[in-house]
């Protein structure tokens, strides 16, 4: 894992982040980085799967020759079990 250095943090700043942490009962840097990964990966956010579904749906759908011609294409050969030696 990354690590990361953070100067000149203001002490209210740090203060309210050491009462924060107590709050959720975890450490002053565990709570730094539920922040961090909080706002670097928000629960709203809107992922990409989501996106082209909706994009389909707005365009009225596929039809069942569309959806057909996928199934065609689509691979269905079962996945093989990762192996480790």
């Amino acid at each position: 894992m990354a690590s990361v250095t953070i100067r000149h943090i203001p002490d209210e700043v740090h203060r309210a982040l050491r009462l924060r942490a107590a709050k959720h009962g975890r450490s002053t840097e565990a709570e730094i980085r539920s922040i961090l990964e909080q706002a670097a990966r928000p629960e709203g956010r809107l992922q990409l799967g989501s996106l082209m579904t909706s994009i389909v749906q707005e365009a009225g759908g596929l039809t069942e020759a569309e959806v057909e011609h996928f199934e065609e294409l689509r691979d269905k050969t079962p996945a093989e079990p990762m192996g480790f030696e």
